[in-house]
């Protein structure tokens, strides 16, 4: 908290503009440029047919 202080007191005595940005969700649903599947998820499973996986078309927070 201390740094975006800074920033933002270096910022007005300068002239600065400044623009704020959510970098906590960068990276969500973004596209895949491969293809990537995973087990269903807790919760999730179809009953019906449970060893199926499924094939992601957006990124997921945490995908290595």
């Amino acid at each position: 908290m201390t740094t975006v202080r800074a920033i933002i007191t270096m910022a007005a005595a300068k002239g600065w503009s400044l623009h704020q940005m959510d970098v906590k969700n960068v990276f969500f649903h973004g596209d895949l440029q491969e293809e990537v599947y995973m087990e269903q998820p807790l919760g999730y499973v179809d009953q019906t047919h449970p060893n199926l996986v499924c094939r992601l078309k957006k990124t997921l927070y945490g995908l290595k």
